[in-house]
C-alpha cells in the first residue's frame, strides 16, 4: 500500500526570503541562459552516472 504524502511545509523567515529571491532570479533568465543551465545540468548528470549504480 502507498504511503500518504506529507503536507508541504510553509516557508517563513529567511527561508521564505531566499526562496522568493531565487524565484525572481529564475524568472528573469533569458532563453540563452536557460539553455546554458540545461546543458550544464545534463553534463553534470552524465558525469554523476559514472559513479552511480542502481540495483533493483
Amino acid at each position: 500500500m502507498a504511503r500518504p504524502i506529507a503536507e508541504t511545509p510553509v516557508l517563513t523567515g529567511e527561508d521564505a526570503v531566499r526562496f522568493e529571491r531565487i524565484r525572481l532570479e529564475v524568472e528573469e533568465l533569458s532563453k540563452e541562459q536557460r539553455a546554458e543551465n540545461s546543458k550544464k545540468l545534463k553534463e553534470a548528470v552524465k558525469e554523476a552516472k559514472k559513479y552511480i549504480t542502481v540495483c533493483i
